[in-house]
């Protein structure tokens, strides 16, 4: 079955072009971005890994680390990094899983639907969709997004998405559609508006369930 929001993912371990080391090691108290990519060497996913290598400088304000996965193995990794770095003129500083037994693949259960046919499955349905999974410090799923193989990615919405997640972690507020940083968040209804006013102060009530309050540092 899936991971569901909430599941503590597995602690399985894995072969990177960076060593080998278990996923819980690895991530230690950090966020951490796992994505999936078909295979190296091919085009939309050599676009994808050039923008996360761009953002180096963004996932380290944010305290993320990031980490690849896809079914070649670790030498393909490492001559395809020269492609990725060559394409987006950043370092690609970030471990790429070689999930060639597709341990991975199938724990995070990124394969499309025929690779779980007990019959007719072919070479090609061994290559992962594109997932990006963000996981909090405690080790567990926060949020997950899938894409089919011919749709790259926007990593403008996964650094979106992080930062609303670290933004609402542990605290009763929520962040509307569309938000970005610094804009107003919405206060949880487990917080009366006496509780709320004096959490967040002065509170803009759009409907009795829908109270926005400025942004908190």
């Amino acid at each position: 079955m899936a991971l569901r929001i909430n599941d503590t993912i597995p602690d399985l371990s894995v072969s990177t072009d960076q060593g080998d080391f278990s996923l819980h090691d690895w991530i230690g108290d950090s966020w951490t971005i796992l994505f999936s990519h078909p295979k190296d060497f091919t085009p939309v996913c050599t676009t994808e890994f050039g923008a996360v290598a761009r953002l180096a400088d963004e996932w380290a304000k944010r305290g993320t680390k990031v980490i690849g996965v896809s079914v070649d193995g670790v030498e393909d990794h490492k001559k395809w990094k020269g492609d990725i770095e060559s394409f987006a003129g950043s370092k690609a500083t970030f471990p790429i899983i070689a999930d060639a037994g597709l341990e991975v693949s199938k724990a995070f259960d990124m394969l499309p639907a025929e690779a779980y046919m007990p019959d007719g499955r072919t070479p090609a349905d061994s290559a992962t969709v594109r997932s990006v999974f963000i996981i909090g410090p405690d080790k567990q799923l926060k949020l997950s997004m899938t894409y089919p193989m011919t749709i790259g990615r926007n990593f403008a919405e996964v650094l979106r998405a992080l930062d609303a997640l670290q933004k609402t972690y542990g605290v009763p507020i929520a962040t509307p559609a569309n938000w970005q940083v610094g804009e107003d968040v919405i206060v949880a209804m487990s917080l009366d508006d006496a509780a709320a006013e004096a959490k967040y102060g002065t509170l803009d009530k759009k409907l009795p369930y829908l109270r926005f309050a400025k942004n908190p540092e």
